[in-house]
C-alpha cells in the first residue's frame, strides 16, 4: 500500500516548465513587443496567414504560437484581446482535443509525405471556429523537397488556414519561405525577468529563496526560461525547498563570486603566491580551468562597466553583489582592467592547444598579478 501511494504521489508531479506555461498573452515573460503586435493584429483583424517565429530555445516560440492559435478562434475575446477559456473552441483547446490546431515537429517529420499530409489537412475547413492553424516546429529541419512541396500552399493558402512556423536557425530557411511569412525575432529572456518569474513561482509553491541564488539560476539558463525552470526544479529537490546561494553554487558547480574578488585584490597587491594558492584551492574543489578563465574575464568586464554610472545597468547581478563590484571598481585602474581582459582573451584562445592546462592558467595568473607593478614602472 505504501509503495502504491508513493507511485501515485510521484506521478502527480508536473515540472514547472509545464505547470506554469503561459496560457495568455499577458502571462508571457519577456516578449512584450511581440505579444502586443499580435494582439493588435487580432483586434484590428489584420492577421497574416503565415508567421515565422525565430529565436533560441526556451524563449516562448511554441508557447506564443499556441496562445495565438487559441486566441484567434475564441468566440468571446475580452477587452484585452485574451481568450475567454469558456467557449467551445477554448474548451476543446484546453482539453487537448481541438481539431482546428495541428502541430508538426519537423525535426522528426521532415519528409515530402509529411508535408503532403499537412497540405491535405489544409483543404478541410475548420469544424469549430474561424481558422485552422498549423504549427510547424523546427521548420528548418524540413528537407529541400518538403520545402518545395510546401511553397505553393504557403503562397496561396485558403482563407481559413494560418501557418505558424518556429525555428532556432532562421538562416537555414529558404528565402522563398521567408518572403511569404511575417517574421518575429524572439530575444533571450533578461536575467531580471527570469528572477521575478522564479520568485512568483516560489511564492505559489511555498519555497524559500534567496535573490542571489535565483540570479545564479537565471544566469546559468543563458536567457532560456525553460532551462531556468528545469534548473529551479533541480535545486528545489536538492535543497528540500530552501533555495539559497550556497545550495545553488554547490549543485550547479558554479564558482563563488568571492573567488574572483579575491583574485583581483591579490593582483592589485602584486601577490602572485596568493593567487596561485587560491587557484589551487579552486582546482581542489573540482572546478574546470576553462570555466575559471571565462568567469574571471566576466568579472573584469563587470568591474569595467561599474566604473561609469551610465553603464552600471549592464551589470546583471544581485544588489548585494553589485555593491561589492562598485566598491572594487573604485580601486582598480582602467588600464589594469583592459590589459587583464586582453591577457585572458589570449589565454582562452591558446587554452585548447596547451598540453599542460594548469601551468597555462598559472602563467596567466602570474602575468595578471604583475600588471599593476609593470604599469607603475612605466609611469616612473
Amino acid at each position: 500500500m505504501y509503495i502504491c501511494r508513493s507511485i501515485i504521489a510521484m506521478s502527480n508531479f508536473v515540472v514547472s516548465a509545464r505547470k506554469y506555461r503561459p496560457q495568455t498573452f499577458n502571462s508571457v515573460i519577456g516578449q512584450g513587443s511581440i505579444t502586443t503586435t499580435l494582439k493588435n493584429a487580432i483586434s484590428k483583424n489584420h492577421l497574416a496567414q503565415a508567421f515565422l517565429f525565430c529565436g533560441s530555445r526556451g524563449v516562448g516560440k511554441t508557447t506564443i504560437a499556441r496562445i495565438l492559435a487559441k486566441t484567434i478562434n475564441c468566440y468571446n475575446l475580452d477587452e484585452q484581446t485574451e481568450p475567454c477559456n469558456n467557449c467551445e473552441s477554448c474548451t476543446s483547446f484546453n482539453e487537448g482535443h481541438s481539431f482546428n490546431i495541428l502541430e508538426l515537429d519537423a525535426a522528426s517529420n521532415n519528409s515530402v509525405d509529411d508535408i503532403r499530409n499537412v497540405i491535405d489537412q489544409v483543404r478541410i475547413a475548420p469544424q469549430v471556429g474561424k481558422y485552422k492553424i498549423f504549427i510547424i516546429d523546427e521548420v528548418h529541419m524540413l528537407s529541400s523537397a518538403a520545402f518545395n512541396a510546401f511553397l505553393k500552399t504557403l503562397e496561396e493558402p485558403p482563407e481559413h488556414a494560418i501557418f505558424i512556423l518556429a525555428t532556432t536557425e532562421k538562416h537555414k530557411i529558404l528565402p522563398t519561405i521567408l518572403s511569404r511569412c511575417q517574421i518575429f525575432d524572439f530575444h533571450r529572456i533578461k536575467v531580471e525577468d527570469t528572477v521575478n518569474h522564479l520568485k512568483a513561482i516560489a511564492v505559489k509553491e511555498n519555497i524559500k529563496t534567496e535573490d542571489k541564488g535565483l540570479h545564479i539560476i537565471a544566469q546559468k539558463s543563458d536567457g532560456a526560461l525553460r532551462d531556468a525552470l528545469s534548473i529551479f526544479d533541480q535545486i528545489v529537490s536538492f535543497s528540500n525547498g530552501n533555495i539559497t546561494y550556497d545550495t545553488v553554487i554547490e549543485n550547479l558547480n558554479v564558482l563563488d563570486y568571492d573567488y574572483f574578488f579575491k583574485i583581483v585584490n591579490f593582483a592589485m597587491d602584486s601577490n602572485i603566491n596568493g593567487n596561485l594558492l587560491l587557484f589551487n584551492d579552486i582546482l581542489q574543489k573540482g572546478f574546470d580551468t576553462s570555466s575559471f578563465i571565462t568567469g574571471l574575464a566576466e568579472h573584469l568586464r563587470n568591474l569595467l562597466v561599474c566604473r561609469d554610472e551610465s553603464s552600471v545597468s549592464l551589470l546583471e547581478v544581485p544588489d548585494e553583489i553589485k555593491a561589492n563590484y562598485l566598491e572594487q571598481a573604485k580601486k582598480v585602474d582602467l588600464q589594469f582592467l583592459l590589459l587583464g581582459l586582453d591577457l585572458l582573451r589570449e589565454t582562452e584562445i591558446n587554452f585548447k592547444a596547451s598540453k599542460n592546462k594548469r601551468l597555462h592558467v598559472e602563467i596567466t595568473l602570474m602575468k595578471f598579478s604583475s600588471l599593476k607593478a609593470n604599469l607603475e614602472k612605466k609611469k616612473i
